[in-house]
């Protein structure tokens, strides 16, 4: 989808909204275009395999390939309808439209330059809509959280293709296909930050407590999404198909070497983005899935989980994280 590469995403505020609304508007084209090859699937009817995916109103199910693409685009169009008005990043913009550009590639099976731009699409109406701001803020919650999941099980995929690919000695497109997993995981913390692109009072105030009892069984943990799981369970047979140094690998397949290099650096980073987002929406408050005598914060349980990931990355990587690494190691040790 062309018109997502042409985003501005750092032009002023009007320039930038009437991008998104364009693309917006094409891709309300593009769902409809899709629906007419295949019905979309009610998810309302499908049981949520766990208390995360009833929350974000995500469901998993055999879908053929029109649905699966037409139910991607869906999301996406929502997410940029939201994207018109919310006050996220140019960066962090052109990492999520990049993702979705990735996604509407990949679901559809167009190439990344098919303009797949259709007659001109019926303009998207202007804010205004009478919602209050509440009610957006709640929506966006969902609605980036959703896009997370479309990144990770899209991500998931790309990594277990190109995985394939190394396994049978098909190394091109093995690169390929790491490079586009790699689009997607700069997108995770992207799509986090739109979600999370409230005001953080409004979020410690009305939305935290609708993740946790009595609002439903469990609190949500990011432990409960099977997306991302599917994500890391492929990072680990990637690693286990190309396990060497990153000198060793550079040595003799330097594209490989790099490839790999790249999504690991952008893994690296979505954890370390993901203590810097946790703090500025709870401080220092532990987590809602912490016990109310747990020794760390949501801070503290965030960043263990991102310098367990540079230890473990750092030999694989031409920057790699060797204090940590050091660091580790000793404690495994001692």
């Amino acid at each position: 989808m062309r018109v997502l590469a042409d985003v501005a995403t750092h032009a002023r505020p009007v320039e930038r909204s009437l991008a998104l609304r364009q693309a917006a508007a094409t891709a309300s084209s593009l769902a409809a275009s899709l629906a007419e090859l295949d019905e979309a699937v009610l998810g309302e009817g499908i049981p949520a395999q766990s208390i995360s995916q009833s929350y974000f109103r995500v469901r998993e199910e055999e879908l053929s390939d029109q649905q699966a693409a037409l139910h991607g685009v869906l999301v996406i169009h929502r997410a940029l309808e939201d994207l018109c008005d919310a006050p996220l990043a140019g960066g962090d913009l052109a990492l999520e439209t990049a993702g979705m550009r990735q996604a509407v590639v990949d679901l559809t099976g167009a190439t990344p330059d098919t303009d797949l731009d259709f007659e001109p699409p019926t303009p998207v109406p202007a804010t205004g809509t009478g919602a209050s701001l509440e009610d957006v803020w709640s929506a966006r919650w969902l609605i980036g959280h959703q896009v997370h999941v479309l990144f990770n099980v899209c991500a998931a995929a790309a990594v277990a293709d190109a995985t394939g690919h190394l396994r049978r000695g098909n190394r091109e497109t093995a690169l390929r296909r790491l490079a586009d997993a790699t689009v997607y995981v700069r997108g995770f913390p992207a799509a986090m930050t739109h979600a999370s692109t409230i005001p953080a009072d409004y979020y410690r105030t009305a939305i935290r407590q609708t993740m946790a009892p009595p609002s439903v069984d469990i609190p949500l943990s990011g432990r409960q999404h099977r997306g991302y799981k599917l994500f890391r369970a492929a990072m680990k047979d990637l690693l286990a198909v190309a396990p060497d140094s990153y000198e060793h690998l550079a040595a003799r397949a330097p594209e490989l070497a790099e490839a790999r290099g790249a999504l690991l650096e952008a893994d690296i980073i979505d954890g370390e983005r993901h203590v810097t987002l946790a703090y500025s929406m709870v401080h220092l408050d532990r987590s809602i899935a912490q016990r109310p005598d747990s020794p760390d914060n949501a801070v503290a349980e965030l960043r263990l989980m991102r310098h367990r990931r540079a230890a473990q990355y750092a030999p694989l990587i031409r920057y790699g994280d060797h204090y940590v690494a050091d660091a580790v190691a000793g404690l495994r040790h001692s």
